[in-house]
């Protein structure tokens, strides 16, 4: 398993607690549309995966991030 998919699993495995509507996660699920997530979810969620992987999200970075495959890319940049 690359490291990238390593890193999708886990986010995918971050969204489950938040997953309400049962969506199949794959790299183009949006957190907005698909998900249908509020400000509070995304805040939880971002925390969430702040702690897993030990980084920091700026607001800015999370306001560019739409998709899961997104979010994958932008923890392994803040990873290496």
């Amino acid at each position: 398993m690359s490291d990238r998919e390593q890193t999708f699993q886990t986010v995918k495995a971050q969204i489950e607690p938040f997953n309400k509507k049962g969506v199949n996660i794959v790299e183009t699920t949006t957190f907005q549309g698909d998900l249908e997530w509020d400000s509070l979810t995304v805040m939880d969620f971002v925390a969430a995966i702040e702690d897993e992987f030990d980084i920091v999200i700026t607001m800015n970075m999370q306001a560019e991030i739409e998709t899961v495959g997104q979010l994958v890319d932008a923890v392994d940049r803040l990873r290496a």
